[in-house]
This record gives structure tokens, sequence and C-alpha cells, in this order.
């Protein structure tokens, strides 16, 4: 069988309690696994809820598109303090024990402990219990303050997955990486047939254009996993087969509604990769000897913007801070 089947776990996480959520997690995957998943998607940072401990209780309307107004200067504290897990620690290892046990990949979403600052992970968990990748989010919403004191990833890691339909490669990005159309070709590049994306935001229409125009333009299958509510769920996927049987036809496998559910969407990895072989997109017709901007960190008006360090990022090689650079 070449049918890759993917569940994406549509829930609210209860806050920051990393013990709840790790309960609910293991019930997730549970009912995911007797549904017949290959693979369990959570969304982005379930272990904590996407919930930092507070909010820093600054006001700083519109500072990121108004660079006049000056620094936001550095914060108090870290609003993420004690709330990550280390990639052996046992919330991991607990996923780890579960794969193995329900014979199930599974990527799984956490804080993750590291240096100068914790990470906004994924680690990808094969079926045999085995850390496949681990991806940290490499586009943080440093204008923001509940990613601005994270350390951001700086690589997009492919991993081959041992399945049920057979091997198949997989890529990761999350949440404000699929809004660069640089994460999922790097992706693709890197060799990736299906990428998943955990998720934490309202997903309005143009969001999941971006998600099915990602997998259009580089022939890939894409997977989003979101959190439930008013406005938000909306988890997705789309198989990036445009063409069949010489007729244009919508890629989208899924849309699920904002209610909790857990839903299954079904890659046909044989028609998937029988149509990269022979379309237009993806790498055959691609010029980058004529992208080399693409590479460079000039960042020129309109676009100039402040985080919430107080750093603009303009036309330094590096985000600087001060007052040094003219508009």
């Amino acid at each position: 069988m070449s049918e890759l089947s993917v569940a994406l776990i549509q829930w609210f996480a209860l806050g920051n309690d990393r013990a709840t959520n790790l309960q609910r997690a293991i019930t997730a995957c549970r009912e995911a696994a007797q549904g017949g998943a290959d693979i369990v998607l959570f969304p982005e940072m379930w272990l904590v809820g996407y919930t930092p401990h507070a909010r820093d209780g600054i006001e700083r309307p519109d500072l990121w598109r108004n660079p006049d107004l000056g620094p936001a200067g550095q914060p108090e504290s870290n609003l993420w303090t004690g709330l990550d897990c280390a990639i052996d620690g046992p919330e991991v290892e607990a996923m780890r024990e579960l794969a193995r046990e329900l014979d199930v990949a599974i990527l799984f979403t956490f804080l993750e402990t590291w240096p100068g600052g914790p990470r906004n992970s994924a680690a990808l968990i094969d079926r045999h219990g085995e850390i496949a990748l681990v991806y940290a989010k490499v586009h943080l919403c440093v204008f923001d303050s509940p990613e601005y004191g994270l350390t951001a990833g700086d690589d997009f890691p492919v991993a081959t997955l041992d399945t049920a339909a057979g091997p198949v490669k997989i890529g990761v990005m999350i949440c404000y990486d699929r809004e660069f159309p640089e994460t999922a070709r790097m992706l693709m590049l890197n060799g990736a047939e299906i990428i998943l994306v955990p998720n934490a935001c309202d997903m309005e229409p143009n969001r999941l254009f971006q998600l099915r125009t990602r997998a259009t333009e580089n022939m890939t299958g894409i997977a989003m996993a979101n959190y439930a509510g008013p406005e938000w769920g909306r988890s997705a996927a789309f198989d990036g087969i445009v063409f069949a049987n010489g007729r244009s036809r919508d890629t989208t496998l899924l849309l699920a509604g904002e209610e909790e559910t857990i839903a299954f969407a079904q890659f046909d990895l044989d028609a998937l990769r029988d149509f990269r072989t022979r379309e237009t997109w993806g790498n055959a017709f691609r010029r980058p000897e004529l992208y080399g901007r693409l590479t460079q960190r000039a960042v020129q008006s309109p676009f100039v913007r402040i985080d919430e360090r107080g750093t603009r990022w303009d036309a330094r090689d590096t985000p600087s801070t001060g007052e040094e650079n003219d508009l």
C-alpha cells in the first residue's frame, strides 16, 4: 500500500500544565492509532499549550511597525522560565515509549531546553521510538513578546521515516515558518515529500491559501494541525497533485472546522511520486544563479521593522540594536 495516514490533533491544550497536556497527548495518540494513523501531528508547542507564564504587562501597540518609537528594552524575565524540557527528558521519553507501543510515528511539539534560551521545537519520533529529527522554528515571531526570548533554529532537516506505507521523506515547518516560501522550498530541496506543520494561530483564508500554494510550488504533501477554537482550528492537508488524468483538480485532502477533532489526511504516495516525476514545479526549471538577493540580509523601506528587544531589522548583515541607523 502507498497510502500514508496522518492524524491531525485539533484539540485544546490546558494552558502551560505540562503534566495534563502530556496525558492528553497520550490519549490523542491512542485514538489516532486506533483510527489507523501512520503519523500523529500535534499543534505548535503542545506540551505547554503555547502558553507562557504571563505576558510582560507592557503595552507596545504596533511597536514593530514603527521603528521610530525607539527600543522596547530588555524583558525583566523570560516568560517561558521553567516550562522547557530536554530532548532526553521524561516527557519526550514517554512519547518515544508510546510510539514503540502503538507502532506509530509522532511529531511531538514542546519548548526545548537550549543554551541561551529555549527553542520552539518538534521531535519526529518514528514508530520504533527513535528520534528521526528535531526541528526548531526558524522564523520566530520576534515582533511579539511570547517568542522574542526564544532561540531560533538554523536548519531545515529532512528524515526518511519508516512507515507501513514504506519509507517516506518528512520535513517540518512551524506556524510562522509557512509564511516564508523559502522554508518549504528548502525542505523540498532537502528531499521532503511530505511537510508537517504544527500551528498555533487563527487560520483565516489567506493562511490556508499559503499552505496550498506551498504544496503546489514544491510538489509536496502538506499537513497542518492547529488548536481548536473560534476562528482557530481549520487543520488542513493538501497533496500538491494539481493535475490528474489531464485535468486540473482540487489539492485539498481535508479542511476541518473549529471544534475539537482528530482529522485524518490520506496521502497517496505513489500518485504524488508519479506527479513529481513529470510536472514543471519543484526543482526542475529553477534559476538559482539569479536569486542572490534572497540570501542577503538587507531590509529596506518600507519593510524596516523593530522587534520586542528594540532591535531594528534593516540593511545590516545581522539585526542591529540602537539608533545609529537612519531609515
